[in-house]
């Protein structure tokens, strides 16, 4: 055998030697107990983290956002997700009663909120169950507003003429059956003696939830709009654009909620909700200060 050819088997042996040794070293590595605890606590994390899942009046659309943000940055809860359905209402008052898979509803009045927790009292069956009572997390106000008609320096005392010597100008109002705000609304014309001859005159255009009230306002489609107050704060509309109603002019929009689940997240983000730092969320969202 010449020299090159025993270099050449050398070198292979010592390639083949290396290779052997390397993929021992993987194996050894892929069983150690670091990995292990690794894996389970990932696994753990993933079992932990859990969804919230709220069903929400449509005025609260500006302002939970913000609230959620903050209560997932300084809550140290296990709850990590949170889904918001944004509805009037009766609508998710509706799907709750069918099942929804909600864990806390945020209603626009204290009806819909107590008329849940008294169904659930009757027809509770396991004595482990607990039926959790509704509180009142803000008050909301009604706003006339307009994008095609000035309203600076409007009086609400005058808001009759201010309809019905211009025939041809509608106004838009949340459905008064499925949204607190449209029954407020409502029941403000009625005491301005306006609704029965504006709904006659079929100048009262009923949206499905006070969302869809605002964009019919805020798109022009409509000349008038009696919307929430924090939707206009929310765009910073300007001082032409509207008038903020008296709170005395319209039965108060006290705005009632309930947790509808066991999850330990519901009662604590709930709590968050009724304290200082929630509160003042609505305050500075135009809500008025709950008494």
């Amino acid at each position: 055998m010449s020299p090159l050819s025993g270099l050449a088997i050398m070198g292979k042996l010592t390639v083949a030697v290396s290779t052997t040794f390397i993929c021992l070293l993987l194996a050894l590595s892929a069983c150690t107990p670091e990995s292990s605890t690794n894996t389970v606590s990932t696994a753990k994390s993933s079992e932990q983290i859990q969804t919230l899942r709220i069903a929400a009046a449509a005025n609260l659309s500006d302002v939970l956002p913000d609230i959620i943000d903050d209560y997932k940055a300084d809550n140290s809860s296990a709850v990590q997700n949170v889904e918001v359905t944004y509805a009037s209402s009766g609508k998710l008052y509706a799907q709750i009663k069918a099942g929804a898979p909600y864990d806390v509803f945020l209603s626009a009045n204290q009806a819909f909120p107590a008329k849940l927790a008294k169904e659930r009292t009757v027809n509770m069956t396991d004595q482990n169950n607990v039926t959790y009572r509704p509180f009142t997390y803000a008050q909301g106000q009604l706003a006339l507003y307009s994008v095609t008609q000035s309203l600076e320096g409007f009086d609400p005392t005058t808001i009759n003429e201010l309809l019905m010597s211009r025939p041809n100008r509608k106004i838009t109002i949340a459905n008064p059956k499925l949204a607190p705000y449209g029954a407020s609304a409502q029941a403000y014309l009625q005491a301005q003696n306006l609704y029965d001859d504006l709904t006659e005159q079929k100048r009262v255009i009923k949206a499905e939830n006070i969302g869809q009230a605002f964009q019919y306002a805020h798109t022009g489609s409509v000349d008038y709009g009696l919307v929430a107050q924090s939707q206009l704060t929310a765009i910073k509309a300007t001082p032409e654009q509207f008038m903020t109603l008296p709170p005395a002019s319209y039965p108060a929009i006290l705005q009632d909620g309930i947790v509808i689940s066991d999850q330990a997240g519901a009662v604590a983000f709930t709590d968050y909700l009724r304290s200082t730092a929630g509160r003042q969320h609505f305050v500075q969202a135009g809500y008025l200060t709950i008494q």
